[in-house]
C-alpha cells in the first residue's frame, strides 16, 4: 500500500514540487520514516511512504533482518519496486538502509526517473543493470557506520561518484546506523538536519 499526503509549499525552497517515494529500512515503516517523509512534504513536495513488512516494526536490525530473510530479501526488494506502480513517471526514489536497493533498482529499471536520494547503503549499480545517464544522485552516510563506512558502500559510492557531476556522497562523523530515523536510539538531529538541507537543495536542482 503507498500512502499519499497532500503538500504545501514552504516559500523557503524554490524548486518545482517533486514526487518522492521513500523506502523504508530494515526495522519497517517506522513514526521516524513517516517524520523524515513530512519534512519532505513541508517543503512542497508529495511523498510516497509504502510499507513493505505490511504493518510490522522491529525494535532492533536483527529482528528486521530476521523477518526480511523469512519473506525472502529478493521479495523485499521486489515489493519495494512495486510500490512505483502507479506513480508518476519523473519520480525521485529514496530509500534508507535495505531501502536503498530497491531503489537502485528502480532507476535501472523504471525510465524516467529523474534522481535518487539514498541514505546509509549504496551498491554498484551494475548489481541492479546500470545507471541511466543522467539520473541524478544524491548518498548520504556515517564514516564508522559498519553498514555504511566500514562495509564497502562508502567507497563503491565514492567511486561511483568521481568524474560524475550529477553524483554527490556526503559522509559525515559518526559510527550510528539508522541515524536519520528520529524514532530510533541511531537518530542524530544534526547530521539529520544536514541530510535534509542536502536533500531539498538536490531536490530542488533537479
Amino acid at each position: 500500500m503507498v500512502l499519499r499526503t497532500p503538500s504545501v509549499r514552504n516559500p523557503s525552497y524554490g524548486g518545482a514540487m517533486t514526487d518522492i517515494l521513500l523506502i523504508h529500512h530494515i526495522q519497517g515503516l517506522t513514526p521516524g520514516v513517516l517524520a523524515l517523509a513530512d519534512a519532505f512534504r513541508a517543503a512542497g513536495h508529495t511523498v510516497h511512504t509504502p510499507d513493505l513488512f505490511e504493518g510490522r516494526t522491529f525494535g532492533s536490525i536483527d529482528e528486521g533482518a530476521g523477518y526480511a530473510r523469512s519473506v525472502g530479501f529478493d521479495e523485499v526488494r521486489a515489493r519495494g519496486v512495486a510500490s512505483a506502480d502507479g506513480l508518476p513517471d519523473d519520480l525521485v526514489v529514496a530509500g534508507i538502509s535495505l531501502g536503498a536497493m530497491a531503489a537502485q533498482q528502480l532507476v535501472a529499471t523504471r525510465p524516467g526517473v529523474r534522481g535518487a536520494l539514498l541514505y546509509e547503503a549504496f551498491a554498484g549499480p551494475e548489481n541492479f543493470g546500470g545507471w541511466p545517464d543522467g539520473v541524478a544522485l544524491q548518498v548520504h552516510g556515517m564514516a564508522d557506520d559498519e553498514f555504511f563506512g566500514l562495509e564497502g558502500d562508502r567507497e563503491a559510492a565514492e567511486a561511483f561518484a568521481a568524474g560524475r557531476p550529477e553524483a554527490e556522497v556526503f559522509v559525515y562523523a559518526g559510527d550510528a546506523h539508522l541515524f536519520v530515523d528520529s524514532s530510533l536510539p541511531a537518530y542524530d538531529a544534526d547530521a539529520t538536519r544536514l541530510v535534509l538541507d542536502r536533500s531539498l537543495a538536490f531536490l530542488d536542482r533537479l
